[in-house]
């Protein structure tokens, strides 16, 4: 987690339960207004996707789903 989403939660933390509620639904307008099906993806979440595609990844129809484990 970055630094900045640590020090808004810890700010979020000190509000009143009534004041971080909103504060919740606030962000999670900010979210869905950004990504509202949830498709985009953080600069690190990016790296991560791409580290992982280039480690020998198998996509999911190259697997015989049928067989596993026998």
């Amino acid at each position: 987690m970055s630094t900045i989403a640590m020090d808004t939660a810890k700010l979020i933390d000190m509000l009143p339960q009534n004041d971080q509620e909103f504060a919740y639904e606030f962000v999670k307008k900010l979210i869905l207004a950004w990504d509202p099906d949830f498709t985009k993806v953080t600069p690190e979440e990016a790296k991560s996707i791409a580290a992982a595609e280039e480690s020998g990844f198998v996509p999911e129809n190259e697997i015989d789903w049928d067989t596993i484990g026998i």
